[in-house]
Parts: structure tokens; sequence; C-alpha cells
């Protein structure tokens, strides 16, 4: 889910690609070391870096107190991933073929075979084989239509039964969002010289006004939004020059869940003459 904390991650690593554009294994864009973090800075550790021989400066991600809620629509489940299916089922004539490869345990699969109307499903396990993956959909059929039998991948169905279809289903990740949010956040370059400041600050500045949206880590997009700057000298005697860039953030709060695609649809209904009991339960099945 989507969370304050993320949008500060979020907002470090986009000034982070800005101050070392080839990395951070290079010089920043100020010739000088720049530390970038969420929160606000250590005022001792602040100084002794500013002081130092080799200056580090620092650039701060802060989330300001001023928030709104703009949330705007209800909840809606929208699907985000959905896992590759690494299995097929081909129907041939009275034959069904187990092709590909068997998922693993962390993609489960579901197999289904429909035949006289009736869906027959396996849930694939990582250790099966093709075969055995036949062989369990075979046996499942059996049980109501004789003669039906497994030969290594390969499932055959007697002339007499009717072979609907056959479909692999595959898992995945569904999110919603549950409130949306506008938050104010203040970046502060703090320096050693007017002139690292001026360095690191322009380039932040110039990548996140060119930023309409952020990526949350759950797939969400932030709203990013330029609100004002402030420049101060007046620390300049203890080695501090410093500037705040504020932005506004409207991010989602958001919840996922995983979810398994429908093979099949199964109606169950009841059937009887009005007024005569029992009722006769009859179930209809789509595919």
């Amino acid at each position: 889910m989507a969370d304050l904390s993320d949008v500060l991650t979020v907002l470090a690593q986009q000034a982070a690609t800005a101050v070392y554009p080839s990395g951070t294994g290079f010089p920043s864009v100020a010739g000088v070391p720049v530390k970038i973090y969420p929160g606000w800075p250590v005022s001792a550790q602040l100084d002794a870096d500013l002081r130092a021989t080799a200056p580090t400066c620092h650039v701060s991600i802060y989330a300001r107190p001023e928030e709104s809620n703009t949330t705007r629509f209800p909840p809606n489940w929208q699907p985000t991933v959905v896992n590759a299916a690494t299995l097929t089922l081909t129907i041939a004539g009275q034959a069904v073929t187990v092709g590909g490869t068997v998922p693993p345990a962390s993609n489960p699969h579901n197999v289904m075979v429909m035949a006289n109307g009736k869906p027959y499903v396996y849930a694939v396990l990582a250790a099966d084989t093709l075969a055995s993956i036949a062989a369990a959909l075979a046996a499942l059929i059996a049980t109501d239509i004789a003669g039906t039998a497994a030969a290594g991948a390969v499932i055959t169905l007697p002339n007499s039964a009717r072979l609907l279809a056959a479909r692999v289903g595959v898992t995945g990740t569904a999110m919603r969002e549950v409130r949306r949010q506008q938050r104010l956040f203040q970046i502060g370059i703090w320096a050693n010289t007017a002139a690292n400041r001026d360095s690191i600050a322009k380039v932040i500045d110039a990548a996140l006004a060119f930023t309409t949206f952020l990526t949350m880590p759950d797939g969400s997009a932030a709203r990013l939004r330029y609100r004002n700057s402030a420049m101060s000298d007046d620390l300049q005697k203890d080695c501090l020059f410093r500037r705040d860039l504020f932005y506004s953030v409207e991010y989602a709060t958001t919840q996922t869940e995983a979810e398994t695609q429908v093979t099949q649809e199964q109606l169950n209904v009841s059937a009887a003459v009005a007024g005569a009991l029992p009722y006769l339960p009859v179930a209809t099945i789509y595919s």
C-alpha cells in the first residue's frame, strides 16, 4: 500500500537521481558528497559534515503538517498484476493435451476441462509434472465419464462425451484506493557554500518541476506540484547556506489483495411448481 513513508522515499530517490546523474559511484553535481534522506537533519551531524575538511552537504525530505483530504471516488478493486500462465491446455478432437512448463509455487495455476456441461478443475502443485496433471484431470473426469484416460500428457475422452472447453487460470493482484490526500513536502538543501547550495538546488528543482506524477511502490500514481521556495543566508557565519523547495504531493492510500482467475461459472437454482414442495436443486453450468 502507498503510505506517507513511501512518498518520502520516492522524493529522496528523485533527488538522488538529480544530484548524482551518473550514479552514486561518481561525483555529485556540486563536486562534493551529498547525503540525501527522508526526515529532518540531526543538528550535530549536519554541523560536523558542513565544517569538515572535506565537507558533505545534506538534502532532507520532510513532510510538513499541511494536509487535506482529496478523496473523490468510492473504493473499487482494479487488477494491477496478472501472472503469466506457464501451462497450456489444447483440445484436438476428443483429446486434451497438457503443455508448457509446471509453474513454481509462487505462481499457482488451476486447470479446467469442461465435459458434458460440467467443469473438472485441478489445482496444480509445484511437484507436478505434465503427465501427473493430465492423470489428475483424467481421474476427475472419469468419475462421471467412463472411458476417460490419460497417456503421458494427453487426456482422451470417449466419443460419447461432449468436450466443450479447456482453460488455464492463474493468480494476480488487485488494488483499490481507499483514500486520497494532498500533503506539503519540504526539500531542504543544506550546504557549506552558496555555490554548492545553488548547484544542488537547481538540479533537484528542475527534476521535480519536470515530473508530473510520481510512481509509488504499489504502482499507484501521485500528483506532484511546485508550491514555492525559500532561501536563507542568515547562518553563513556557521558555514550553512540553505534553500527549501516546497512541493505538494497528492497520493492514494491503497489496499492490495491476491486474486484468482475464474475458469468457469456455476449458477445454482431451484426448480419447483408454485406452492409445491420440496424444491429440486438444479445446477446450470456456463462455459
